[in-house]
Parts: structure tokens; C-alpha cells; sequence
């Protein structure tokens, strides 16, 4: 079986030499960079294809970690799972609004570490095809949304609606069943499929993400709506 390579790009030489002992355990193949720029000369020029996902620091001499998921996301949707000190809501807010797809705050745990990386390439090997033309025919439609399932592209109006991967999977859940509430711990468990943390902000997160996506292009639409104490619908 093909490896699948993960790319670690951390300054800090004992950070990256625990992240790639934990991948190795996990039995996946990491390659190490310890710099923005020495991350993009291995990713630049179509290379970013050799990697199923990368973890990234945001504090890195050479490129910053923003502008590398800025660069990536011009050409590729491999998920991008940031490790980073900074822990404030306006912090995670802004990176997963660059396009990151989940964000770990340091310190972190091992095993927490290894379940988000599962987790991110369940999805993204689900849907990333083996050289197949995705078969765009199964549809959900929403008022005046549009999602493409097995393409994975969703539309607003007509309009392509740019999403990371954890947005389009809440999107299409979400807009299976409108009308059903869905608490913050069913959203998480069954998006993210790990346990949820009372504590944890990402569904408020990329719930905000979803709602600024569409109203920029619908203003006059309110489609997500927050059921107080309980979570949120269509």
C-alpha cells in the first residue's frame, strides 16, 4: 500500500521531531520542514500533491503560516491543520477563514493530535477520487444554495461559495435535514468524529465562517439560524 505523506512544517526542531514520532505511530509517512519557505519549495510547482495533508505552525522564519494557506489554497484543497500558541477566538477565527481546515492549540496531546489527523484525511481521501471525473449529479438544494456532493463544489445563487472541507460536510448535514436542530456536540461528533469538550468553540467557529461565506453572496437570507441553549438549523 502507497504511504500517505504528511508534511510538519515547525520551527521549533523538538515540536516537529514529536509530531513526526507520533505520525510514524500512526503509520503515516512525515516529511519535515522547519521553515514557511523551505515548506513551499517542497510544495510549490504541483508538489503539494505528494502530501494528503499538512500540519503547520503560524510563527515560522521565511513565509508566515497565513501566507503559506494562502498560497496553497489558490491550487488545492489538502486539508491544513494548524498547531498553533495563539488560543484567542479572533486567532482560530482569522486562520480558519484563510481556509484552514482545524486548528490544535499548543500544548497538545498526543492522542488529540492523532485523532484530528484521522479524522481530516477520512474526508479528504473519501472524496479525493482515484483519477475519476467526480460525479457531479447528486445535488442537495436549499433555497438558494446548491451543493454537488461528490464534487464537493457548492454554489449561492448560481455563484461558486468557496468552503473548507468541515464547512461543506456541516453545509450538506445541515441542509439534509432542514428544519432539525442539531446541538453543538451532535454537529461535532459527527463532523469531526471525535468526542466533544463543552469548552471547544470550533462549531461556533465555522458556523460564523459558513454564514459570512453565503451572505456575501445571498445578504437578504438568513439560512442558519441559532436555536438558543440548544444549536443551530436551517
Amino acid at each position: 500500500m502507497e504511504s500517505i505523506k504528511i508534511l510538519v512544517v515547525e520551527d521549533d526542531m523538538d515540536i516537529n521531531n514529536l509530531l513526526a514520532k507520533i505520525l510514524k505511530k500512526a503509520g503515516y509517512e512525515p516529511v519535515q520542514a522547519y521553515s514557511g519557505s523551505e515548506a513551499w519549495l517542497r510544495l510549490e510547482k504541483n508538489a503539494v500533491k505528494e502530501y494528503s495533508l499538512i500540519l503547520l505552525d503560524l510563527m515560522l522564519p521565511g513565509l508566515m503560516g497565513e501566507e503559506l494557506i494562502e498560497r496553497i489554497r489558490q491550487t488545492s484543497r489538502v486539508p491544513i491543520i494548524v498547531l498553533s500558541a495563539k488560543s484567542s477566538l479572533k486567532d482560530r477565527v482569522a486562520v480558519l477563514d484563510l481556509g484552514a481546515d482545524d486548528y490544535l492549540t499548543k500544548p497538545f496531546e498526543k492522542e488529540e493530535v492523532t485523532a484530528r489527523v484521522n479524522s481530516a484525511l477520512r474526508r479528504y481521501l473519501q472524496f479525493s477520487g482515484a483519477g475519476e471525473e467526480p460525479d457531479k449529479t447528486e445535488t442537495i438544494c436549499f433555497q438558494n444554495i446548491t451543493l454537488h456532493i461528490s464534487s464537493r463544489e457548492a454554489k449561492v445563487k448560481g455563484e461558486p461559495l468557496a468552503l473548507t472541507a468541515h464547512e461543506f460536510d456541516l453545509l450538506s448535514l445541515l441542509m439534509r435535514y432542514p428544519g432539525k436542530v442539531f446541538s453543538r456536540e451532535s454537529l461535532y461528533e459527527q463532523i469531526w468524529q471525535n468526542g466533544y469538550y463543552g469548552e471547544d468553540n470550533t462549531v461556533n467557529v465555522h458556523i460564523s465562517n459558513l454564514r459570512k461565506k453565503i451572505a456575501a453572496l445571498d445578504p437578504d437570507t438568513d439560512y442558519i439560524k441559532t436555536v438558543w441553549g440548544i444549536g443551530f438549523k436551517l
